[in-house]
């Protein structure tokens, strides 16, 4: 079949965002979900659109990548092309070649379902495996216990408390309200919900943003972080349960976060919310090409 590569204008996030709803199913390798386009839409439709790749062919989409920064680009497929060859192979060439605008020429990663074919062939092309990661999940079939602590749904007024706590959470961090509501114009957020956390002062002290594929599919946290100030007691599991509360009410049929594995403290923090460890997962990377 004929594959053609693009990149979408604003108009066409919406298919993508669609698709990669449907394509979420329990049990699945985990994958890039339409909260990831949703978090990265706090930079506005326009970088969204620049940053997403699609390939299709047969008249729909069989993958689609987003540019998580210009060297990954975290990417899935179709569930019924996963182990397609020709995909697979139309994919590790344009992924391994510059001129084809997905990756540059410096050292770059991939991440892809584990259980994807693409896998196995960008091995077979000299790309390696990097550092691990640890997906949790937590089943929402059953009510969720309560957090503890006074949540708070964020709208605009309580965005800039949203913005303060997310760069006291992240190092490096360049949050902001004008970001939360380009995030929030965004079209991911009408199934997502961002929380804060407050502490028997009230002081804004953990915040999380979770994104629902829709009734019946996993939900994702995106992120989620606790204020330095206020750190080992407790918090981040609260905003983790209140998380899982949120999806469930939602309609979510599962609560999913990966995590480094290196990141001994957050694997720990989820566990203690209820969220079982699945198995460990790597982005692919290749080293720097050409001169």
């Amino acid at each position: 079949m004929a594959i053609v590569l693009s990149t979408p204008d604003v108009d066409g996030l919406g298919e993508a965002v669609a698709v990669l709803r449907e394509w979420q199913e329990d049990g699945a390798a985990m994958q890039l979900h339409p909260g990831d386009l949703g978090w990265y839409w706090r930079f506005g439709a326009e970088a969204t659109a620049a940053a997403v790749r699609t390939w299709r062919g047969d008249g729909r989409l069989l993958a689609v990548g987003l540019l998580d920064g210009p060297t990954l680009l975290r990417m899935t497929t179709a569930p019924d092309v996963r182990g397609d060859e020709e995909l697979g192979r139309r994919l590790v060439t344009d992924l391994s070649t510059p001129e084809r605008g997905v990756l540059p020429a410096e050292r770059v990663c991939v991440e892809a379902p584990m259980d994807a074919l693409l896998q196995d062939l960008l091995l077979d092309a000299d790309w390696h495996p990097d550092e691990p990661w640890t997906p949790l999940r937590r089943d929402l079939t059953e009510p969720v216990e309560d957090p503890g602590v006074r949540i708070e749904v964020v709208g605009p007024e309580r965005a800039r408390a949203r913005a303060d706590v997310q760069r006291a959470s992240f190092g490096g961090s360049t949050f902001t309200a004008d970001r939360w509501r380009a995030m929030a114009a965004g079209l991911p957020y009408a199934d997502a919900r961002c929380l804060l956390a407050y502490d028997a002062h009230g002081e804004a002290v953990a915040t999380v943003t979770v994104w629902s594929a829709g009734p019946g599919k996993p939900g994702v946290l995106e992120p989620m972080g606790v204020h330095h100030d206020h750190r080992g007691r407790g918090y981040g599991k609260a905003i983790t349960l209140a998380a899982a509360v949120t999806l469930r009410e939602l309609g979510s049929s599962s609560a999913l976060v990966s995590t480094p594995t290196s990141n001994v403290g957050a694997v720990a923090t989820y566990a203690s919310a209820g969220f079982q460890p699945l198995g460990e997962v790597r982005d692919v990377c290749r080293e720097g090409v050409g001169g």
